[in-house]
């Protein structure tokens, strides 16, 4: 039987390292001659990427990485991970017909990244850009294995963008408990389900573009690097989000209507 251990390769100042831990349940002893290879197969892929601009060189390595490692039918990695800058600490990944399992800890272990997982068959993923409009802004740029076609054709479900809504609407009532990051992320919500019921598809530059339009020049960075003026923000967000909501209470209403008749 051979005993196996999954380490990572550290930097050192004179030569690279590989740490195990001392209570481990392995025959591997101090002074034990081992062999070093990697952990999962490695070919090298050509990525696809779609509307993702420059990607810096430790981005590229890790998406090479990622997808190089799975059998799955087609790997996506999407999210702020691909926004330019290095704020990251984790990584959107959808896989389409696979396991995702052995890429989480490959993502977790090679890079010391936290990986969120989505699997899904390709019906659900054109479903998803159809119908939600957060799903929509989410893979609005991406790198994947294999090139995919995206046909969106929008069909509003309302109850969805309600139940989508709702959880932006805590941001004036915890604006002093929540971060930048956490504003952002509502207030991008938000504004994502605003443009989606007029018709408009849900990409972050028409968000942030917006974003911008409604509650001035900057605010995307104020609100992201926090430094937002409370008062003036929230009186135009719940305005905002006043409109958005009756519009959706009003879709509901007349679906009702139409059943009914």
């Amino acid at each position: 039987m051979v005993n196996e251990i999954i380490a990572r390769v550290s930097r050192g100042s004179r030569m690279d390292q590989v740490y195990l831990p001392k209570n481990r349940a392995s025959a591997l002893g101090v002074g034990e001659y081992v062999v070093i290879a990697p952990a999962l197969r490695k070919e090298q892929i050509t990525p696809y990427y779609y509307n993702a601009g420059h990607i810096e060189p430790i981005k590229a390595e890790i998406i090479q990485g990622i997808l190089s490692n799975s059998e799955a039918e087609n790997i996506i990695i999407a999210g702020s991970f691909l926004e330019k800058g290095f704020c990251f600490e984790d990584i959107d990944i959808i896989v389409i017909n696979g396991e995702g399992r052995a890429i989480e800890n490959y993502v977790e272990i090679a890079f010391g990244l936290k990986a969120h997982i989505i699997n899904m068959k390709y019906d659900a993923l054109r479903a998803g850009l159809n119908t939600d409009p957060l799903f929509q802004m989410i893979l609005s740029r991406f790198a994947s294995k294999e090139r995919i076609l995206l046909n969106i054709k929008p069909q509003i479900n309302y109850k969805l963008l309600d139940l989508h809504l709702l959880k932006s609407k805590l941001l004036p009532e915890q604006f002093e408990h929540l971060n930048g990051k956490e504003k952002y992320k509502l207030a991008r919500n938000m504004i994502a389900i605003k443009l989606f019921i007029e018709g408009k598809t849900a990409t972050i530059e028409k968000v942030n573009k917006e974003i911008e339009s409604l509650f001035g020049k900057g605010a995307v960075k104020s609100i992201f690097e926090n430094t937002i003026e409370k008062t003036p923000f929230t009186a135009k967000y719940r305005e905002v989000y006043r409109k958005v909501f009756n519009a959706i209470m009003g879709g509901i209403s007349h679906a009702k209507q139409g059943q009914a008749g």
